[in-house]
């Protein structure tokens, strides 16, 4: 188990809580972008099947831990374009 990838993974992951309450509270899109949560959703992905393949540990659980933080970010963004649009609609 290597401590340098569980400090990577605690610093990384501590961000994700405070972007989820911002994008709950906020309902909005502004400061986001999908294209990089995506692709820090795939760098986490590509850390799990490692695990898997070549040298599993509890490591693991850091990376699914932060997968799901930023695929709960991605469904708040998702949810907050629908209500972005909406507002659009309704000002028209």
């Amino acid at each position: 188990m290597s401590y340098f990838e569980i400090i990577m993974l605690i610093c990384f992951g501590a961000a994700w809580p405070f972007s989820i309450y911002r994008s709950w509270k906020s309902r909005s899109t502004k400061g986001k972008s999908l294209l990089f949560m995506l692709i820090v959703i795939l760098g986490y992905a590509a850390g799990i099947l490692h695990k898997i393949y070549f040298y599993y540990d509890l490591v693991i659980y850091l990376y699914a831990l932060n997968l799901l933080m930023v695929s709960v970010d991605v469904g708040l963004y998702i949810r907050n374009r629908s209500i972005e649009k909406s507002r659009i609609l309704e000002k028209n």
